[in-house]
């Protein structure tokens, strides 16, 4: 193996229920429910689901989503739009923790 990540793992995601058989099912049965129309469509929670992998890092997620956005019509356009406002808000995120960090010190240097 060349790295950590294996994309092939991603069809082993059931096997982790095996240890822990009505967890995982109770984990399937929300997940999938999720993911079912609702007031969002299933193009849009596919986009979002696909942003959120790129804000969590998960190189898996990343490769569901991307099929999963692309078979419900979406185009790389509107993929690589939702990739944007993940790390806009993830930047976000990160640069308005810098508060924290200038409250600490202006008390420290008090």
């Amino acid at each position: 193996m060349d790295t950590y990540y294996n994309p092939e793992d991603l069809g082993k995601f059931g096997d982790m229920g095996k240890d822990a058989p009505e967890l995982a099912k109770k984990f399937f049965e929300y997940y999938s429910k999720v993911f079912e129309e609702g007031a969002l469509t299933q193009r849009e929670k596919s986009l979002i689901a696909l942003a959120v992998a790129h804000a969590v890092q998960c190189p898996y997620c990343i490769d569901a989503y991307t099929k999963d956005s692309l078979e419900k019509g979406s185009n790389k356009e509107e993929m690589t739009e939702a990739v944007h406002v993940a790390v806009a808000i993830r930047g976000g995120a990160s640069l308005v923790h810098g508060v924290q960090m200038r409250n600490v010190a202006d008390k420290l240097s008090m």
